[in-house]
């Protein structure tokens, strides 16, 4: 089974590459802005697929970054989102349409005041401000992924995930998930003997996390079955943390001994994001999620290895 992984070489596409290595019923291809490919470029993409035929294409490529980054860079990170899974259906439907394509949306797509995100509820309001562009740009992709569906019959299956954390992923502070970022800076902080750890916002948000081991998992769970999740599926534990426990959490798992302040001038986007995870037990029943602070210490491993 040819499989491409489009974003190969970024966070979750690096993890998923490392656990399909070793798997002799797939041959894997990974491409990314760093290999040449550049997915806004219509006829670098086509280029590139010319001659390929995957069986399946996991689609992992984003731009993306921290919520402060999303925000600022707005129009371009909405034009990016939009313009790459477009020209990757167009290019689809021309040359491979037989090709199976997963999407992994996100859960910032959901209407920003949901208590809680049910797929049934998905598009029944706005998404938040404060995730604007990243969020819209992901219900555009669901809506590509239907439209090529029905008129040229391209399978998709769609994959809505919460925050996602674990090694791997960017040490640019702008460029990091969040809580990816939040155990950088502590890092830093308990290097440099600090005696105030500074958390943006009032630290009572909720949210949902996932390591990112976790995703590859459920990726492959995919590949190795033949299922159509044209609709979203929520990758849910329906469990969550506040700002302020998480924050404890890293602290302890650090030996982090300072004072945690929060800095309530920054906003705190919505102020709960928790998935419901009815269909995903019934898609995915028995799948076993990394324990949360299991997966901070993998984490601290990581970024102490590497910052």
């Amino acid at each position: 089974m040819r499989v491409l992984i489009l974003g190969g070489n970024g966070f979750i596409g690096s993890n998923l590459v490392t656990l399909l290595a070793d798997d002799a019923k797939y041959e894997m291809f990974a491409a990314s802005r760093r290999t040449g490919l550049d997915l806004t470029d219509y006829q670098c993409t086509k280029n590139y697929f010319s001659g390929l035929n995957p069986d399946i294409i996991v689609n992992l490529a984003a731009h993306t970054g921290s919520i402060h980054y999303v925000t600022a860079y707005a129009a371009e990170v909405i034009r990016d989102n939009i313009m790459m899974p477009l020209n990757l259906y167009r290019i689809i439907a021309d040359l491979c349409p037989s090709a199976k394509v997963i999407n992994v949306l996100s859960n910032c797509s959901y209407p920003g005041e949901a208590e809680l995100q049910k797929e049934s509820e998905w598009l029944n309001g706005e998404v938040h401000p404060s995730i604007l562009a990243y969020g819209s740009a992901k219900r555009a992709l669901y809506a590509l992924s239907r439209c090529y569906g029905t008129q040229y019959g391209i399978v998709t299956a769609n994959l809505l995930v919460p925050n996602v954390y674990g090694p791997g992923d960017h040490v640019d502070p702008q460029k990091t998930h969040a809580l990816n970022g939040m155990i950088m800076r502590m890092i830093k902080t308990k290097r440099e003997q600090k005696s105030e750890f500074e958390v943006c916002g009032t630290g009572m948000p909720v949210r949902e996390w996932i390591y990112v081991a976790d995703i590859a998992a459920i990726i492959k769970r995919v590949l190795d079955r033949t299922i159509e999740l044209s609709y979203p599926v929520n990758i849910a534990q329906k469990k969550g943390w506040s700002i302020k426990e998480t924050a404890e959490i890293i602290a302890d798992s650090l030996g982090y001994k300072g004072a945690i302040r929060f800095n309530t001038s920054y906003a705190d986007g919505a102020m709960k994001k928790i998935l419901d995870n009815t269909a995903f037990l019934n898609v995915f029943p028995n799948f076993s999620f990394t324990d949360f602070k299991e997966g901070i210490k993998n984490t601290i491993h990581y970024y102490e290895s590497v910052i």
